[in-house]
């Protein structure tokens, strides 16, 4: 007895080493897979994504073939987040790619149903592997290369599928799986979390799912228990995109809590309809033609219940992006929203240019913050300075665009007029940011030439940019305005004044030569940025009604006529 009790001991470890070898097999295939034909690929399937995506019903579409071709749905599902950062792709669009990507995402269990217990690995997989691996001699990076990769990815994916098979047939031979589960619905709960640890731990469904079928096939599941399984796979595979999101953006976490969203409403009517939907797929699976095996059942099964998720979803899909894109809000997004301008007051050219003054003044109010920031000796943090700019940077964009949709209304001459003047309000606006990001970078060589003797003049230097900036009040009255324009000339003089002390000062070896011009580029980007905010300034000054009956404002500073590296 002893020696059967090590025997089966042996037999159980032989059994587990295969299974694990089996799996390993198989995630090397899938990655092989998809790395193989995303770069045979190239931009073909970013252009899918790009173009194709029009309507949500067409992201769908897309979605399904590209998870189909790459045979990964988190790929494509991190690369839809990508898509929506980049501005390529809206919430909405991206929304149909992540249906269509759990439905391409079926194909991995139809290769397993229909091939992967049907080949003879000496007459398939096995040229397969020789093959690829002979193409990726040629070098992994060319597309000769890649499809060989592809091709030895696909040869060992059906070995991993033999291997799994060999080895649940075996375990199902010695082991009552059925006698360790309990049954009915705790048992149903119990293989939905054995499905969705499974896809976790492997960080692939397509594992999971391919355990799960050779396991129903070997007979070491029954269907119902594996029904369950894929189910769990299926919910599960929305660990990776929710890993993706960690200090991710606000955009790719709506995408994620898109697909954590569908995928678990699709398991939850999955569940709730089991039987029935079990039923169907029978019923179905035999008008289909296909053969009586647990595999293309389930296979079927996981195609039917995510093809009803799409159903149930898709009318929701407006809605569901309303409500996500309300969530998640950064301060980024907030700065970025415009306040004043509503598409209601298009129709209204008077009310509109009201709104786009109202908003300008915001703007310029946000770039005084951004600069005042910039020229801070300590700085702000670098996660507070990039929400800022980018917040300044959104707004912008925005106020561009509803310009563009008043130049388009009917507008009366002297409106018509002032619309060139806002275009030109945000340029100034716009060249903040760039100004800010270029005093960031130069802060270190300031920082190393701020020593005695030259650092009083630094600092009254710093100290003229910033009370510039704070000058350019767009709602400061006739006298306050004419000492924006004095406050520049100031601040010229003071620039000129500091060029000459430092010069001065590095001549006598007084300073590091070494960083003196690209501390000098530092400081001269801060009186381009107030040179920017006070045109900026003076601009939205000039729209106001009041600006036509005071008498012709002063010149522009100087670096109106020129180019602002004159100074």
């Amino acid at each position: 007895p002893a020696s059967n009790c090590s025997g089966r001991t042996f037999r159980m470890l032989l059994i587990g080493g295969t299974l694990l070898g089996g799996l390993g097999l198989f995630l090397l295939a899938v990655t092989m897979i998809t790395d193989g034909l995303k770069l045979a690929a190239r931009d073909t399937l970013k252009d899918i994504l790009g173009k194709y995506t029009g309507t949500p019903l067409r992201g769908v579409g897309s979605g399904m073939l590209v998870t189909a071709v790459v045979q990964s749905s988190s790929a494509v599902t991190v690369a839809t987040i990508g898509f929506v950062n980049a501005g390529l792709l809206n919430l909405g669009q991206s929304l149909g790619v992540v249906y269509g990507a759990n439905i391409g995402t079926t194909m991995t269990g139809w290769l397993v149903a229909t091939v992967g217990f049907g080949f003879k690995l000496e007459a398939l997989a096995l040229p397969l592997i020789g093959l690829g691996m002979l193409g990726r001699l040629f070098g992994t990076s060319t597309r000769l290369g890649a499809v060989g990769e592809a091709a030895a990815g696909f040869g060992l994916f059906f070995v991993g599928i033999d291997v799994l098979r060999s080895a649940f047939e075996g375990f199902a031979g010695m082991v009552d799986v059925a006698s360790f589960a309990p049954q009915g619905g705790l048992g149903v709960a119990l293989y939905v979390a054995l499905g969705f640890a499974m896809t976790v731990v492997t960080q692939s469904s397509s594992a999971a799912i391919a355990l799960t079928l050779t396991a129903a096939s070997g007979g070491a599941l029954g269907l119902n228990a594996a029904a369950a399984m894929v189910i769990g796979a299926n919910v599960g595979t929305t660990s990776t995109a929710a890993l993706a999101t960690i200090g991710a953006t606000a955009n790719a976490r709506r995408v994620a809590a898109a697909h954590v969203l569908f995928n678990v409403f699709t398991g939850v009517i999955a569940l709730a309809l089991l039987p029935g939907m079990l039923w169907v797929t029978e019923y179905a699976r035999t008008v289909i033609g296909l053969p009586e095996a647990p595999a293309a059942t389930l296979a079927l099964f996981h195609t039917v219940f995510n093809l009803l998720g799409v159903a149930l979803m898709l009318p929701l899909t407006r809605r569901l992006a309303a409500f996500l894109s309300h969530r998640f809000v950064t301060r980024e997004e907030t700065l970025a929203r415009p306040q004043f301008l509503d598409r209601t007051t298009l129709a209204t050219p008077s009310l509109a240019m009201e709104a786009l003054k109202l908003e300008l003044a915001r703007a310029i109010a946000l770039a005084r913050d951004t600069a005042l920031a910039a020229m801070s000796m300590e700085g702000a943090t670098p996660e507070s300075a990039r929400e800022q700019r980018h917040g300044l940077r959104g707004l912008l964009t925005a106020i561009d665009g509803f310009v563009t949709n008043l130049e388009a209304s009917r507008l009366p001459a002297d409106l018509a007029t002032a619309l060139p003047l806002a275009l030109r309000v945000t340029n100034y606006l716009d060249d903040v940011t760039g100004l800010a990001e270029a005093i960031d970078r130069h802060r270190p060589d300031v920082a190393a030439i701020s020593r005695e003797p030259v650092l009083p003049t630094i600092s009254s230097y710093r100290a003229a940019v910033a009370a510039q900036i704070a000058r350019c009040d767009p709602g400061a009255d006739d006298a306050e305005a004419a000492k924006i324009d004095a406050g520049y000339t100031d601040l010229e003089h003071s620039w000129h004044g500091l060029k000459t002390v430092l010069l001065e000062a590095a001549s006598r070896r007084q300073l590091p030569l070494e960083r003196l011009n690209d501390a000098l580029e530092g400081m001269r980007a801060a009186l381009h940025l107030a040179e920017q905010i006070t045109k900026a300034t003076r601009r939205l000054r000039a729209m106001t009604p009041a600006a036509e009956t005071r008498p012709e404002a002063p010149a522009e500073p100087a670096a109106e006529v020129g180019d602002a590296t004159s100074h």
